[in-house]
Order: structure tokens, then sequence, then C-alpha cells
């Protein structure tokens, strides 16, 4: 059974940093890209970034250079590591698992699965 479980979310000022964890069992990382999504309210869900089963990143144009994606695979664990953040980032943050086998793209929503629950990132002065 895969599952996925995001944590990390919390309240920060506009400029600060904070570092989400997707915590992934039943599935290897060397196996299945992850993906970021998020959702403020009253809009869709949309992408963040990604990371394919290679190690190889991807990120929509709205976070590139304040975002970063790694992982851990001892602990299967992907990482969402945002700086400089803006009060536009504020949503729910998801992971997904990317349902292919090829490189994961950063916006086709359609195509992860074993969403897990989501963390809140609250930013505001």
């Amino acid at each position: 059974q895969v599952q996925l479980v995001e944590s990390g979310g919390g309240l920060v000022q506009p400029g600060e940093s904070l570092r989400l964890s997707c915590a992934v069992s039943g599935v290897t990382l060397d196996q299945h890209g992850i993906g970021w999504f998020r959702q403020a309210p009253g809009k869709e869900r949309e992408g963040v970034g990604c990371i394919d089963n290679s190690g190889s990143v991807s990120f929509v144009d709205s976070v590139k250079g304040r975002f970063t994606i790694s992982r851990d695979n001892a602990k299967n664990t992907v990482f969402l590591q945002m700086s400089s953040l803006k009060t536009e980032d504020t949503a729910v943050y998801y992971c997904g698992r990317w349902r292919w086998s090829n490189r994961c793209s950063a916006t086709s929503k359609v195509d992860y699965t074993n969403w897990g629950q989501g963390t809140q990132v609250t930013v505001s002065s």
C-alpha cells in the first residue's frame, strides 16, 4: 500500500524559509517520482515542482529560484525547501506520486496519485 504524508507547514513571515517533508511508504524513490502541488482557498490545485526517479527536478516559473526539491533515499523522504516566501505562496501543500516511469511533470496534476493529506503553509506579516 502506497502512502504519502506531508509535514513541516506553519506560519512564517514574507522573506523567510520553510522546509516541507513528504514521507513515502510502499514504494522507493529510485523507482517513483514525487510531485508537490498546492491549493489556496477558492483556487484549483496547482503544480509546484517534482523530482523524478533519477533525482531530476522540475519547477513551475513562479517558484523557480526560490524553491528546491531534494530527497533522502534511505529515509524514503522528499523535501521541498522554500525560500524567499511570498504571501501568494500561502496554500495547503500536497505531495503525490507520479504515475509513470518517465520524467515527471511539474504541472500535470492528473498524472499523480496517492495524494497525502496536505500541510498548511501561511505566509503573512
